[in-house]
């Protein structure tokens, strides 16, 4: 959908992206990580970044190739914590990280466990990128011409470095490391070039040799060289990059557009700057090294796929936020929803760029297409109550809305909320609002309950047995059986609560009768 004027980021980047690069047929977005530890949800801010910007590309009517590098080429500098047996990965710092051992011991190497958790979770929230493991590049040798063109401009390279290192790379310096074919690791340096694909070079190990490149693909670009280069044989438009790659002086990704510059005819592509994402509470960035990680399969226990969409739909990359797992999803699935208002124009928002914004961010949110009519909304807050008047069980609560589901959309969206809702119950919800319908008034509560509790009780028991209630008129009726008979409102609640869950307050007393059922409130009433 094409609008007159945008109001969105992820359209005014697109714009940007066509201004810049020209108003080309199909244009290149990218991403990637080192698989080095749990890929996060903060890593997943790229991830969705780029997402959306393909998605406002794809709106103005182009074509677009998402690529995400899983950079698996990479050295494994460090163990993170909370590995499983770290004394066996330590015995592969240095050395590529698809070469060493899932120590988790479900998949081929370490690097394969994070890169499949990854890929197995993203098609659920709509994006689907081309995945590409450098190891494959680089062990094919399809980067040969790339790194003797970067070769060929290693001064060039070297001078942008040198711009930001207090220690400069002296003039025999390569922008390349290469795995020892002894030792497995890059503790190597290389000796000569001859100017073609043939290098020498030598091992901390004592190891030494003379490789031709194109043939044996044991080197690659070190990351500083590899980045643009990359780009450059990808024919990248647009890629993001996280604030720490453009920490002065000389962050990573503002080296690797003055770097692209300089070895190029054409200009860097177009960036973004995006900020981290945080875990209420937890403080501090995420850091896959420190083990202070929530993963996108972690939010998706929580979050609907549209609701992650939507959290970052709604908020510009350069934005830092949290993620949050307290009372504030609740807050958070009614602002989605108050959004799907607007949209449908069930909601009215006054003013017009409002509007478009809103109606923007909820068509970015949706993992597949727009629906043709407004979804059967049910509030989460209601559904942490219903999910736990059945125990989690989630058809006995899809039952309770047979009457209102008008299709499989409307019922695979319950599922999925009540199913969160359940969730969040189970992991994060606080005390207070946690609790079991009684199967039997036990003598404990009874004992608990004050001669005027029980009084009202038993007026409340016979009044649900003669009369109809909705929540409204049932809400009234608790206040004429505390006037009638001088009692404090909070005295009658904390009786009624006590009787049915064994807690002195708990979900909106009127509602929760009704969803209980009359009959069952009946029972236990009785029991007081």
């Amino acid at each position: 959908m094409e609008q007159e004027e945008s109001y969105h980021w992820a359209d005014l980047t697109a714009e940007k992206i066509i201004r810049e690069r020209g108003n080309k047929d199909k244009y290149v977005c990218a991403a990637g990580i080192t698989p080095s530890g749990v890929v996060h949800i903060g890593n997943f801010r790229e991830i969705i970044t780029v997402d959306l910007v393909c998605r406002a590309l794809r709106d103005k009517g182009k074509k677009v190739r998402f690529i995400y590098s899983w950079d698996d080429y990479d050295r494994l500098r460090k163990v993170p914590k909370n590995m499983p047996h770290p004394e066996v990965l330590e015995k592969y710092i240095g050395k590529p990280v698809v070469d060493t051992p899932d120590t988790f011991g479900c998949h081929k190497s370490y690097a394969e466990h994070f890169e499949k958790d990854v890929e197995t979770n993203l098609p659920s929230v709509g994006i689907h990128p081309e995945f590409i493991q450098q190891h494959k590049k680089y062990r094919a040798c399809e980067y040969a011409e790339m790194m003797k063109y970067a070769l060929k401009h290693r001064e060039k390279i070297r001078e942008v470095l040198n711009k930001y290192r207090e220690e400069h790379h002296e003039q025999d310096w390569y922008p390349l490391g290469i795995f020892c074919e002894k030792c497995g690791t890059d503790n190597t340096k290389v000796l000569k070039y001859d100017g073609n694909h043939t290098v020498t070079y030598e091992c901390d190990c004592g190891f030494s040799d003379t490789i031709d490149f194109s043939k044996k693909g044991i080197v690659k670009l070190n990351w500083r060289a590899d980045w643009p280069c990359r780009q450059h044989h990808e024919k990248v438009d647009f890629e993001p990059a996280g604030k720490e790659h453009y920490a002065q002086p000389g962050g990573s990704r503002i080296t690797a557009n003055e770097i692209y510059d300089a070895i190029f005819d054409d200009k860097h592509p177009v960036d973004l700057k995006y900020d981290f994402i945080t875990v209420k509470g937890q403080g501090g960035k995420m850091s896959s090294s420190l083990g202070n990680v929530i993963t996108l399969k972690e939010c998706l226990e929580v979050y609907e796929p549209d609701i992650i969409r939507y959290l970052f739909a709604s908020t510009r990359p350069n934005v830092e936020f949290a993620i949050s797992f307290d009372l504030d999803v609740i807050k958070i699935y009614e602002d989605y929803d108050k959004t799907e208002r607007v949209y449908f124009e069930e909601e009215t928002e006054e003013n017009k760029k409002a509007y478009l914004k809103e109606r923007r961010i909820y068509e970015f949110s949706q993992v597949e297409k727009v629906p043709d009519k407004m979804p059967l909304q049910v509030p989460f807050r209601h559904l942490t109550n219903l999910v736990q008047v059945y125990e989690g069980d989630i058809k006995k609560v899809v039952e309770e809305y047979k009457t209102f589901i008008k299709d499989d959309l409307d019922k695979k969206k319950l599922e999925t909320r009540a199913l969160c809702a359940w969730n969040w119950v189970q992991k994060y919800a606080p005390e207070d609002m946690k609790f079991k319908v009684h199967e039997k008034v036990s003598e404990a509560i009874k004992s608990m309950l004050s001669d005027d509790q029980k009084k009202a009780i038993k007026i409340l028991k016979d009044k649900l047995k003669h009369n109809k209630y909705d929540e409204g008129t049932l809400f009234n009726e608790f206040y004429t059986i505390c006037q009638e008979l001088s009692l404090d409102n909070k005295v009658f609640f904390k009786g009624v609560y006590l009787t049915l869950i064994g807690k002195e307050r708990g979900p909106k007393l009127a509602g929760f009768i009704l969803t209980i059922g009359v009959k069952k409130t009946i029972s236990l009433l009785e029991e007081a």
